[in-house]
């Protein structure tokens, strides 16, 4: 039995708020009403407009993959310590990018370890993804005959896992739009620059130079993390980043990170020396995703869309081992402390300590 209590339910605490509460995969966003907005933004100092709609971004340690959320034996329904990791790999290498003067990002506040207060931003329809080593289901296309990867045309010879010649930015639809002839529409589908140039309000952007700014973000970003795990002999392999806009406190609309960044949730991270040896070691979540294929009964139901069915069906019913949620929770505990430079202190009673604070120091829990 697992020591740790872990927060696998995040869209329940009682703090004030206006609407209801949003929920995520791992994610649960609290809108707080204007008047704590207002209120919190006088008090505190935070450097944004008056007006500005703040929310409470709180993260679970719920462990998704295959686009369904996953469950421990025991009643351990989570990686214990996988939020603090997230959370703080995320804030660490936003930190860095405002540091080297890249654009800001969304957290206005970090009260605690599993939660950011975070500004309103109007999203980009866009996932903004960066490779840099060809692997994964882009492997996989490229060994069935496929060389055009969003609109990107790729060389013949390559072989699995090698670097890509240069950095490949193979953008996605972020939800379901609607509407666009040569855009399906389904959440998560390959698209081209083109695709989203001939489309900018579809997707949410401003104008083609913000397409070529988010672009510039993505790669300055993916560069600035590659670098530094680079020091600690990590290896960036891809990424996802995601984008938003937000009002200055002068008036200027700018495009700023929002979402996490450079996280082993949102990347894939391999070990150097292993990579160096002919092997791969992730030190992401990639590396859960092979577990499951290796322990469930059927792979093919993990990996065929059309079976989606089955696979929410075999999530719901499939319990993992505490010991494979621990080396999940050593994974990621474990990358997190060596990015961030210290042991990652795993809280016993996150729920408890969350509730506390956000009483305590922001007035935000409903005294019921």
């Amino acid at each position: 039995m697992s020591s740790y209590k872990v927060l696998d339910v995040n869209d329940d605490l009682p703090i004030r708020t206006k609407g209801a509460v949003h929920s995520g995969k791992v994610r649960s966003v609290y809108w707080l009403t204007d008047e704590d907005s207002a209120r919190l933004i006088a008090e505190k100092g935070y450097d944004v407009p008056a007006g500005t709609e703040l929310a409470i971004m709180v993260i679970s340690d719920r462990i998704s993959a295959f686009d369904c959320i996953w469950q421990g034996e025991n009643g351990l329904n989570g990686v214990p310590g996988k939020g603090i990791a997230l959370n703080s790999v995320a804030a660490h290498w936003f930190k860095l990018f405002d540091d080297a003067g890249l654009a800001g990002n969304h957290i206005v506040d970090i009260p605690h370890p599993y939660v950011w207060i975070v500004r309103k931003a109007s999203t980009v329809r866009v996932e903004a993804i960066a490779r840099q080593y060809i692997t994964g289901s882009m492997w996989r296309d490229y060994a069935k005959g496929i060389r055009n990867f969003c609109g990107i045309e790729l060389p013949e010879g390559l072989q699995a896992n090698q670097k890509l010649p240069e950095l490949l930015i193979t953008p996605s639809t972020k939800g379901i739009i609607t509407g666009l002839d040569d855009v399906p529409a389904v959440d998560d589908v390959n698209i081209s620059r083109k695709n989203i140039t001939d489309n900018l309000s579809a997707f949410n952007f401003k104008s083609e130079d913000d397409v070529a700014k988010y672009e510039q973000l993505l790669a300055q970003g993916f560069a600035l993390i590659s670098d530094e795990l680079a020091k600690l002999d990590q290896i960036f392999v891809d990424t996802k980043f995601e984008f938003g806009y937000v009002e200055d406190t002068d008036g200027q609309e700018k495009l700023i990170y929002i979402d996490e960044v450079g996280t082993p949730d949102s990347s894939r991270i391999w070990d150097g020396p292993a990579y160096r040896d002919g092997k791969i070691i992730e030190n992401s979540k990639e590396g859960f995703r092979q577990l499951l294929i290796n322990n469930v009964p059927d792979s093919d139901v993990l990996l065929n869309k059309d079976r989606m069915g089955e696979r929410e069906e075999l999530a719901k019913n499939y319990q993992l081992p505490v010991d494979v949620m621990m080396a999940v929770s050593d994974t990621y505990v474990g990358i997190a402390s060596k990015i961030v430079g210290q042991e990652l202190v795993i809280p016993t009673d996150p729920r408890s300590e969350v509730i506390t604070i956000l009483d305590a120091q922001y007035g935000l829990i409903e005294n019921h």
